[in-house]
């Protein structure tokens, strides 16, 4: 059967065959499709099939919206109908052998189309056109198979009168991130046909996608205000002012806001289908609306709670009640989700993310930890998570296991933004844990000490003007000493402290008198047995900041005593 031209829509191309009248009711279904009116158009279609069964054409458009919105068994029923009904037309055997795509079967997929190029005529370009798109269409795209049947369309439409061909070929570099040529073609499209919409829209992402945001939004009003109604813009629209948001920071605000209105006057404009809800939902999450994020994800797992996309509700709904601070449902809801997982591949960071500070709001310390351990390991960045359970035990005095909380989010993002305070952190929960244990008898490892001390190294390293971390390594070194045959290992930590504020920076003194006073008297006492002068000038420099140090006032006592009498013996 020998096919007419016309200009196609959202890589539809239907081809329009018999009278007048049917010409125009296939062609409100497919402005119906273009404009992703899906159910209009099924229920459109479904009245064509109907009254004028023996046309492929009908059979082929509503499998194509049955494919588009994910009913595979339906669009493969129709298509067969389609067949039967009309057996010399090639499109359906196409729309068996995308169905065949669908479900990961291109060796039947090839069969089918195989069949379609067989039952058409050899001149006819719309065969090639359309299985060319039926290989980038589905998740599975083989870009290898589909470039043939491209170049064959364009070479048979020898005068480019059919856009659609150049809408192919844009859609088919555009899936591969080629924006260049996927914009050249989109253009050339544009050029055949003004009213194209679709290749304005898409033109639009193109600049989307290249960051060209002020040019983005030129293009998706020019769509909008050549068809108010036209759906498809303003959802790009909403998609450009996501993604200005999130790579301007300025912008975050105002912009989200902008995606939000645009995507709800999508949702208005179409079906309002699962999908498009499921998509608004991944709007008002990274808008952060987490009140409007529970009452869509609610009502989606009503909607359809069997859907294979229930796991992505189930993942917004764990993630919303924990921003709205509903701590056991975000639980349960997280819960829900991991069980339905049936491929780890997935799950990602912030699904263990949420899991594990639900988790710790509910109670569950030695499983949140866990789990937010395993987000980290997926994602660095997420070590900010540790720390506040990091932060949650130190508070709690639990500083052996905080500290070695700590410890994993240094590891896992050794140089991130808060790197000297995790440090920090670490050393002294590890300081305070050896000191607790050793004061009760509990004889602590001194690896203890050294995982502190290599934390205060680190800050110094990094940040030398920090007294805190002189006086913790003089600490941590006087624990290291002989408590019978003192070393005074915490000298050079001490005198380095002290020529820190009192030289280097002593504007820093006023801020830390209290560790001053410990190294004026630790260094002082370490002078009384080589340099009683010293000592005296360390000690007293103490007293004067502190002068109710009892340390100070006993090491001078003991300094300025006179010296016990030798006795006289007698003859």
């Amino acid at each position: 059967m020998k096919m007419t031209k016309k200009a196609i829509a959202l890589s539809l191309g239907l081809v329009v065959m018999g009278s007048a009248s049917f010409a125009q009711s296939l062609n409100d279904a497919k402005k119906a499709i273009d404009a992703e009116q899906y159910q209009k158009a099924t229920n459109m279609l479904k009245a064509l099939v109907k009254s004028q069964a023996n046309k492929g054409e009908n059979y082929f458009s509503l499998g194509d919206v049955y494919l588009r919105m994910d009913y595979i068994d339906s669009a493969r029923a129709t298509f067969a109908q389609g067949v039967t009904a009309d057996p010399k037309n090639p499109l359906n055997y196409i729309g068996l052998g995308e169905a065949d795509l669908f479900v990961n079967n291109p060796t039947s997929a090839k069969t089918n189309f195989d069949k379609a190029v067989d039952v058409s005529s050899k001149k006819d370009y719309i065969p090639q056109l359309y299985i060319g798109k039926a290989y980038i269409a589905t998740k599975n795209k083989d870009f290898a198979a589909a470039l043939p049947y491209l170049q064959k369309a364009d070479e048979l439409d020898a005068n480019d009168k059919d856009a659609e061909t150049f809408v192919a070929l844009g859609d088919f570099y555009a899936a591969q991130k080629k924006n260049s040529d996927a914009l050249t073609n989109y253009m050339r499209a544009q050029n055949i046909n003004a009213n194209l919409l679709r290749a304005t829209v898409q033109i639009g992402r193109m600049y989307t996608e290249s960051r060209a945001f002020p040019e983005a939004e030129e293009r998706l009003k020019e769509a909008i205000a050549a068809d108010p109604n036209y759906g498809p813009a303003y959802r790009e629209l909403a998609e450009l002012y996501m993604q200005w948001a999130n790579q301007v920071a300025a912008e975050q605000g105002p912009k989200s806001a902008l995606a939000l209105t645009n995507y709800k006057k999508y949702l208005d404009l179409t079906d309002n289908s699962y999908d498009s809800k499921l998509r608004y939902a991944q709007f008002l999450f990274y808008a952060k609306d987490f009140p409007a994020l529970e009452q869509v994800t609610t009502e989606l797992a009503t909607m359809s709670p069997n859907n294979e996309k229930s796991l992505v509700v189930s993942r917004l709904r764990g993630y919303s009640a924990y921003e709205n601070k509903n701590y056991p449902k975000s639980l349960e809801y997280m819960n829900e989700f991991f069980a339905k997982v049936k491929d780890p591949s997935r799950i990602i960071a912030d699904d263990y993310l949420y899991l594990g500070k639900a988790e710790m709001q509910t109670g569950k310390d030695s499983l949140a930890l866990v789990n937010i351990v395993k987000a980290v390991e997926k994602d660095s960045t997420k070590a900010d998570a540790l720390e506040e359970i990091g932060a949650s035990l130190f508070k709690s005095k639990n500083y052996g296991k905080a500290g070695d909380v700590y410890a994993i989010a240094l590891k896992a993002n050794p140089n991130g933004p808060n790197s000297l305070t995790n440090n920090y952190y670490l050393g002294t929960a590890k300081y305070y844990d050896y000191a607790f244990k050793d004061r009760d008898g509990k004889h602590p490892d001194k690896k203890i000490l050294v995982d502190a001390d290599s934390a205060f190294a680190n800050i110094i390293k990094a940040k030398n003007d920090f007294v805190l971390a002189y006086a913790f390594r003089a600490r941590i070194a006087k624990y290291n000493d002989d408590l019978n045959n003192p070393k005074w290992l915490g000298v050079p930590q001490y005198e380095e402290l002290i020529k820190l504020v009192t030289v280097t920076k002593p504007e820093l003194a006023a801020a830390q008198p209290k560790e001053l006073v410990e190294a004026y008297v630790y260094v002082g006492s370490y002078y009384a047995g080589t340099d009683k002068e010293k000592a005296k000038e360390y000690l007293n420099k103490a007293l004067a900041i502190d002068p109710a140090n009892s340390g100070a006032q006993e090491r001078l006592k003991q300094l300025t005593a006179p010296a016990a009498k030798t006795p006289v013996k007698k003859k």
